[in-house]
């Protein structure tokens, strides 16, 4: 088995219609930018409320993608 290394990075992503559509909406946002994305991993949910009513849904979200090592050694 080939063992391999991720980063990840951490978003939020908001919804007025509900946690699962936030968390949805950060993902595809991420994929628009980052390749081979493997896991995400939601680790907060909270809303904004105004005037006693709940405003936005927001979903915190780690999202790991494969470590490109190639691009790295060409930084170097």
């Amino acid at each position: 088995m080939a063992t391999s290394t991720y980063n990840i990075v951490q978003l939020v992503g908001t919804s007025d219609v509900s946690w699962e559509d936030a968390a949805k909406r950060a993902v595809e946002t991420a994929s628009g930018s980052l390749r081979d994305i493997r896991v995400a991993e939601v680790t907060r949910l909270d809303m904004t409320i105004e005037k006693g009513k709940v405003k936005l849904y927001r979903a915190r979200v780690n999202i790991s993608f494969k470590y490109e090592e190639e691009k790295a050694k060409k930084k170097k």
